[in-house]
């Protein structure tokens, strides 16, 4: 019997007997396969003789190379991008220091009647018949400027500043839950988390110092005494803004708004009467005031009436109504040894500014 690796149709013609026992140490296991050098040559190689053109497998090693150089560069690029944009931001550092935010002065003057005030039932009629004829209706008539970017801020936080000092006037002038002293929620959410404890005091414990007086902050009538006869108050001002420095912007607002209020509890057809406030206000934003739809509001000056001198419109404003008359010819009492307090003022309402009914 043959052995093992013996062939059943015996050794092939030409091959030396024992050959193939030389080979038999010789394993081509895959890695040797996969390390072996792959050559081939081209259809013209192959005419002409000893042609050197070898085509080889790529390297791997190549194109790792390659790979990683293409993956250093970009994160050389997105990190240049992303100094060069921390250096840009438009916000500024936010652990930089910010400026001391100033309190709130205001100054409100009443002005008084010269004889009794003119009503009728007629609303409109109240309207037409007074300066406030060609007046805009709401929110409308409290127009936004054109906005320019300037020096250290850009077209879009010109227009945020303006916006937020909008929204301001409207919740503390037209809101009607703010008019009738029910809230004062809308407008404080829009005061910069540095002066909420001055606004909070201004409310809980009213003064007429020119620091804590709540009718400075905003529009709110006494709601024992008088109510709103109608919701559409009329309205007419502009708004300015400038830059105070290279962190802070600045709007001034300038407005009119006239209400046409009644008796408190009175119905429909009681006389309605005009009530005249002309605001003008003074606010600031900072970079984080523009990113958190705040403001600072450290100017006000209002100017209402018909109103009594001898009356108090620190804590809320108390109307004259149809057909009374302002009583006492003069502000109460300012006692020049006293600290801490400002001097009263008092205006005369002029004629022309009211209804002619």
């Amino acid at each position: 019997m043959g052995g093992p690796g013996d062939q059943p149709e015996g050794t092939p013609d030409g091959v030396p007997p024992g050959t193939e026992d030389e080979y038999r140490s010789v394993v081509f296991d895959e890695s040797f396969i996969r390390a072996a050098r792959l050559q081939e040559f081209s259809a013209r190689e192959r005419t002409t003789e000893h042609a050197p053109a070898v085509r080889s497998r790529p390297q791997p090693h190549r194109r790792l190379s390659r790979q990683a150089l293409i993956l250093v560069l970009m994160i050389v690029i997105a990190l240049s991008t992303a100094l060069y944009m921390g250096v840009r931001n438009p916000y500024g550092d936010p652990g930089a220091a910010r400026n001391p935010v100033e309190p709130l002065r205001s100054t409100v003057v009443p002005l008084a009647p010269r004889g009794a005030v003119p009503g009728t039932a007629d609303v409109e009629r109240l309207f037409t018949s007074s300066p406030a004829a060609q007046f805009r209706l709401g929110a409308g008539g409290i127009a936004l400027p054109p906005s320019r970017r300037t020096a250290n801020f850009s077209e879009g936080q010109v227009v945020n500043a303006l916006t937020t000092a909008k929204d301001y006037i409207v919740r503390s002038s037209l809101y009607p839950e703010v008019l009738s002293g029910k809230q004062v929620r809308p407008v404080r959410i829009l005061v910069d988390g540095d002066q909420l404890d001055q606004f909070d005091r201004s409310f809980q414990h009213p003064a007429a110092d020119g620091r804590h007086v709540p009718t400075g902050w905003l529009v709110r009538f006494d709601p024992a005494l008088a109510e709103l006869a109608d919701d559409e108050i009329r309205v007419r001002g502009s708004l300015r803004v400038s830059e105070a420095d290279s962190a802070t912007l600045e709007v001034t607002s300038d407005h009119t708004f006239v209400y046409a209020l009644r008796p408190a509890g009175a119905d429909a057809k009681a006389e309605a009467s005009l009530f005249t406030v002309r605001r003008e206000l003074h606010f600031r934003f900072d970079r984080d005031d523009l990113r958190l739809h705040q403001t600072q509001l450290v100017g006000s000056a209002t100017q209402a009436g018909p109103l009594s001198c001898a009356a108090d419109s620190a804590d809320h404003l108390r109307p004259l109504l149809a057909g009374q008359k302002a009583t006492g010819g003069a502000p109460a009492g300012t006692d020049p040894y006293a600290t801490g307090g400002t001097t009263a003022l008092c205006g005369t309402l002029a004629d022309r500014a009211q209804p002619k009914v």
